[in-house]
């Protein structure tokens, strides 16, 4: 694999030469992210020539990590530099591009003190990113990764309408003028409907496909160290940083079922025009945590399954700033259907279990998560050679 440097106009680009024949140009927003590591991924698997966008490319070490993540694929690979905020810098990014996914968005790990240093780029990102679409002449369809909450997010009561099943499809919307709306979750809503609305609004001649990919709670193996809070969760169970768990519904799914449904939704024609929920299944936070157990207590890991009471979760966010995302969501039980899932994209849900290992096999591998000592592994599988004895 060869890597060359040009800059265009006032834009660096570096592309990452493989062998082999592809199909279309592929746009993928936000190369390093969790999620759209794992579908630059795939697409290179498939043959597709992908493009895909990062805000500086004199982030030296980030540019070698996905050029080693990209070694060894059949076609090629750009990186671009554009900026959410910047519209010119897209007109670039989506030249002779067929179809684009649109993954980068701004992702807190703790609650800003200011919302629209998360809303104005969530929503002025995409509607910049979908305006070079429509200037382009050549992508035909676009795939925007949005979210769970912008159908439902627990932060907020369930609506009366869905309370007897607790169960929400691609036909619900959040509330986005609840005042009480996680700002994470409103700045998912307010970019997913903003792309909607600006679609609608194209003329026929600067039209173009779009489709919603509604994950939920991501889970995985990781490309880069980057982690969203789903990852970070595993990550604390594993090393014990929280002494108990919360009561806490998770509506868990696997990034690389995530990953496959953002390239089936770019050519199957029923896709188009359609919201899809991703998501595995609803579990509490216990039951990831009693899967960790029985994996890992072999290895030396004690992981925590105990039930924290809501008072103790509640008193450790004033803290942990981390907790306070948790407190309004505690106790609440709900769940999502993902018919187009399986119907329409053709997937089948990857399982729980493996999902959750495979997360914290990762988290180990990358040194994130460290081992125990070798004396405490072997103690920890006495153990349980003796209670299952």
């Amino acid at each position: 694999m060869s890597v060359e440097k040009e800059t265009t106009g006032e834009f660096a680009i570096a592309t990452f030469t493989c062998n082999g024949a592809f199909l279309s140009v592929v746009l993928v927003t936000g190369a390093s992210g969790f999620i759209a590591s794992h579908i630059i991924k795939q697409l290179l698997e498939e043959g597709y020539k992908v493009r895909s966008t990062v805000r500086s490319l004199k982030d030296e070490e980030k540019v070698k990590l996905l050029r080693e993540l990209y070694s060894g694929s059949k076609s090629e690979v750009q990186l671009v530099e554009a900026d959410l905020i910047n519209a010119d810098s897209w007109k670039e990014a989506v030249k002779d591009a067929k179809y684009v996914i649109h993954v980068a968005s701004p992702f807190p790990n703790t609650i800003p003190s200011n919302p629209d240093s998360l809303l104005k780029p969530a929503v002025d990102g995409t509607v910049n990113v979908l305006k070079a679409c429509a200037e382009s002449g050549t992508v035909k369809r676009v795939v925007i990764t949005s979210s769970i909450c912008a159908v439902y997010d627990s932060s907020l009561p369930i609506p009366k309408e869905n309370e007897e099943t607790k169960t929400f499809n691609e036909e619900n919307w959040t509330n986005g003028e609840d005042p009480h709306l996680d700002v994470y979750a409103k700045s998912k809503l307010m970019a997913e409907k903003a792309a909607w609305d600006y679609v609608k609004e194209l003329p026929d001649g600067k039209k173009f496909e779009l489709v919603a990919i509604n994950p939920g709670m991501v889970f995985g193996p990781l490309y880069m160290n980057q982690m969203g809070t789903s990852v970070e969760m595993v990550k604390r169970l594993m090393d014990r940083s929280v002494p108990a768990v919360a009561k806490l519904s998770v509506n868990a799914t696997d990034v690389r079922d995530v990953a496959l449904a953002h390239i089936r939704a770019l050519t199957v024609p029923e896709a188009a025009g359609k919201r899809h929920l991703i998501v595995t299944s609803s579990v509490m936070m216990k039951d990831i945590a009693v899967i960790l157990q029985k994996e890992f207590k072999p290895q030396g890991y004690h992981i925590p399954t105990m039930v924290a009471p809501n008072f103790f979760v509640w008193m450790s966010s004033l803290m942990d700033k981390t907790c306070r995302l948790v407190v309004p969501r505690l106790g609440r039980e709900y769940k999502f259907e993902n018919k187009r899932m399986q119907e329409i994209l053709g997937i089948t849900p990857t399982e729980l279990e493996k999902t959750i290992i495979d997360t914290a096999n990762s988290l180990i591998e990358k040194g994130i998560v460290k081992k125990p000592k070798e004396k405490k592994a072997k103690k920890a599988k006495d153990e349980t050679d003796a209670t299952e004895g």
